[in-house]
């Protein structure tokens, strides 16, 4: 193995920092962490669900945002059934 190719496997991340997916929505806007933390751990209550509280705003106008989005592996198996009826359909024509 050369130098170059030590290099190179060295600098490459393990793992991907973030899951691709569903875009993440905004549920709620909340002047206080306790209050989003709330309405989290109710919505939390759905395992379909992720959810994650974002602090953003102006500096001005800071809030706590409850955004919420559908669990990629979900997401991933309903495309996946769509795309075999899909598939399907298209051979029953034939």
């Amino acid at each position: 193995m050369s130098t170059k190719e030590v290099e190179l496997t060295e600098s490459t991340p393990v793992s991907d920092p973030g899951e691709e997916g569903p875009r993440w929505s905004v549920q709620g806007k909340f002047q206080t962490f306790s209050e989003a933390d709330t309405k989290r751990t109710k919505m939390l209550e759905d395992e379909t669900l992720q959810v994650k509280i974002h602090y953003m705003g102006t500096s001005k106008n800071r809030f706590y945002a409850v955004k919420t989005r559908e669990n990629p592996e979900i997401a991933r198996r309903e495309e996946k059934k769509k795309r075999k009826q899909r598939m399907d359909k298209k051979r029953r024509k034939k």
